[in-house]
Order: C-alpha cells, then structure tokens, then sequence
C-alpha cells in the first residue's frame, strides 16, 4: 500500500507540473520552437502525458471524466490562443490531436488493466 500512494503523489507532482507547462507554452506568444516535432506532434505528447499522470494520481477518478476535463481544457487552450495579444493560432485540428491522444492513452491503460482503487 505504501508504495501504491508514493506511485500516486510522484504522479499528482508529475501532472501538476506538466499542466502548468503545457499551458505555459500554449499560451505564451513565443514559445521554443521544436524542429523536430511536428505541432500536432507536441499536442499529442502534452495530453497524452497529461492523461497518463493524471490516470495515475486519481485512480479513483473516472476515467471518462478525466478525458473529458482533459478535452476542455484542450479546447479552452485553443479559445485562449485566438486572442490577438498572443499572437498564436486557434485550430480546432490541434484539439482533436490533444482529444485523440487522450483517448489513446486511456484506452490503453484500461486494456493493461492497471490496478485501480476502489471507491
């Protein structure tokens, strides 16, 4: 049991951490460019990481209700970017990547059948 709730504090300071970055880099005006990653790219990795982590420090959390806070703030980020200030893109695509891997990442974790509190 001990080492189930040190999995689960390493995991809610993971999501923490990787929400307040991913929403930093979404919504500052220039943000670090990554030749490499493709930006739909860098969407899929941010939620998917965000779904992992955050499957993982709220395991008693439906995870239905994770994907769908997750694909609102997906969407909310995108709203965000249409303001003139940021100088940044609004693209419902960029939403549906972030929805996608969400999706996917949840999926799995289920098919893994991870151990699961019970409420």
């Amino acid at each position: 049991m001990l080492r189930r709730n040190r999995i689960t504090a390493l995991a809610t300071v993971a999501f923490w951490g990787c929400l307040a970055g991913a929403v930093t880099l979404a919504l500052i005006p220039h943000p670090p460019h990554l030749p490499e990653m493709s930006d739909k790219a860098q969407h899929m990795l941010a939620f998917g990481t965000l779904a992992f982590f955050g499957a993982l420090a709220f395991p008693r959390f439906p995870r239905l209700h994770l994907a769908e806070r997750l694909s609102f703030l997906g969407a909310l980020v995108e709203v965000l970017q249409a303001i003139p200030a940021l100088h940044r893109d609004c693209d419902i695509s960029d939403w549906i990547a972030d929805a996608l891997a969400i999706i996917a990442v949840l999926v799995l974790l289920e098919m893994l059948k991870l151990p699961r509190r019970k409420r």
